[in-house]
């Protein structure tokens, strides 16, 4: 689970009040978070749920519970539509075609207004850290750059480059270097590099002038990209394989940094391909669509009744902004959030939002005691015995994805199980059979001496 730190001293200022260690770790559940500890001004926070980005930073879990508490929930009105486009005065971004093949997507907005101090900027890293890693899968679908919005001159051009023949100064180092020795000669190359090294071209980040800014997923450049303490104008930029994913991290920095102080400043992306939000988009960009469930729904999941008008109070308490209308809820999904996937979701923060001490325990009208099944006895009794033989255990998820099933192993597409709303591509249908999992682990171990003994 994400893992936050962040200093008293920037988490207070942003709650608008001071808290013990008891009131924090009283209101911490809200968040689904609880206080690991600290040390001196140091907060150590732990997150308990990885289906909410936007609260792993302070200013995120600061402005849950400002909203919790009845603070009026900021009114983020720097994000584009597809029906009204800030005017980005001057600031955009070109992707060039020539950046498919490697990462195809990369988009920004600026800021300014706002002097950066230490904490801001540990904090601003950290929430770059935590998105890229953890929502970004360590950098391979989203990373994340921040720079000194002074020296650049737009447009920003974002394209592959040849490895060989395109150098700059990368941060932390004082002499140029290519694309391709930047992967093997610094920390961060030998740590990210690889994720684009197999490419003909690796994505490359500069100004109209020529002056790089970086060299996505792996380090910024050692002028534009080395952001100090003092710094005021800011630009920030994302690359990476999902526009929707990008789009959601740059909302979440964006409210973060809003929340800070600073003033955000759209930015014009121009795309060379036409994509489900056109070929130009300015962000920050607001894309999420409304959700709703009925009264019904939530009577039956949380058991308890409530009034349509209790609901949307909940749901308020919880930043969101709803109706009730017809037996219905209809729900305004906040710009840094994108979790709902089903009503149960809505449920949920209905129920967050309305207290879980409100909620009258009930106790279970049956008792019974477990045991395993004859089956499971037999089973775990051929596992001994394998093991005891010299073969290893191979243990796989349950879910996999179509192309490893019915597109790699042509194993019937209707003798698949399929889930109807799955969170991720690797985890769409019921696994069918081990034969595909074994052959994988067979793929990846041919340095390994033979015989293999699995089972």
């Amino acid at each position: 689970m994400p893992k936050i730190e962040t200093t008293g001293k920037l988490f207070y200022s942003l709650l608008g009040r001071t808290l013990n260690d008891s009131e924090l770790e009283a209101i911490f559940p809200v968040a689904k978070a609880e206080l690991d500890g600290h040390e001196g001004d140091l907060l150590k926070i732990e997150l308990n749920d990885t289906n909410r980005p936007d609260l792993w930073s302070a200013a995120g879990i600061a402005r849950l519970l400002k909203s919790y508490w009845g603070v009026e929930t900021p009114l983020y009105d720097f994000f584009s539509t597809s029906e009204e486009c800030f005017d980005s005065e001057g600031r955009e971004l070109i992707v060039d075609a020539s950046a498919k093949e490697v990462r195809p997507y990369s988009i920004g907005f600026a800021a300014r207004g706002h002097v950066v101090s230490e904490d801001d900027l540990e904090a601003l890293i950290q929430s770059q850290e935590k998105l890229c890693s953890n929502f970004g899968r360590k950098r391979k679908t989203i990373a994340m750059g921040i720079y000194r919005s002074d020296l650049i001159k737009y447009p920003v051009h974002y394209r592959g480059a040849d490895p060989d023949a395109t150098s700059f100064i990368p941060l932390g180092m004082d002499k140029k270097l290519t694309l391709r020795e930047i992967c093997t000669e610094h920390p961060k190359g030998k740590e990210y590099g690889p994720i684009v090294s197999d490419c003909r071209v690796f994505p490359y980040l500069h100004d109209d002038n020529g002056d790089t800014l970086s060299f996505p997923p792996v380090i910024n450049s050692a002028r534009i990209g080395a952001v100090e303490v003092g710094d005021e104008n800011l630009f920030l930029e994302l690359s990476g394989m999902d526009l929707r994913d990008l789009l959601l991290a740059a909302s979440i920095m964006a409210c973060d940094m809003s929340d800070m102080g600073f003033e955000i400043l759209p930015v014009k992306v121009r795309l060379p391909e036409v994509t489900e939000f056109g070929t130009e988009i300015t962000v920050p960009y607001y894309y999420q669509e409304p959700v709703s469930c009925t009264l019904a729904q939530v009577h039956k999941t949380l058991g308890q009744k409530m009034s349509g008008e209790e609901a949307v109070a909940a749901l308020k308490r919880m930043g969101i902004y709803a109706i009730y209308s017809d037996d219905t809820l209809y729900a305004t999904v906040p710009e840094y959030r994108n979790d709902f996937l089903h009503p149960v979701d809505l449920v949920e923060d209905i129920m967050i939002g309305y207290g879980l001490g409100n909620f009258e325990p009930e106790m279970p009208q049956d008792f019974t005691v477990g045991r395993l099944s004859p089956a499971e006895e037999l089973g775990r009794k051929v596992k001994d015995l394998m093991v005891g033989l010299g073969f290893q255990e191979m243990m796989y998820n349950y879910l996999g994805s179509k192309r490893e099933y019915v597109d790699n192993m042509n194993f019937p597409q209707e003798k698949c199980i399929f889930i109807s709303n799955p969170m991720s591509e690797n985890y769409e249908v019921v696994r069918p059979s081990i034969i595909p999992s074994l052959l994988e682990s067979e793929s990846v171990s041919a340095h390994a001496p033979f015989p293999h003994k699995i089972f």
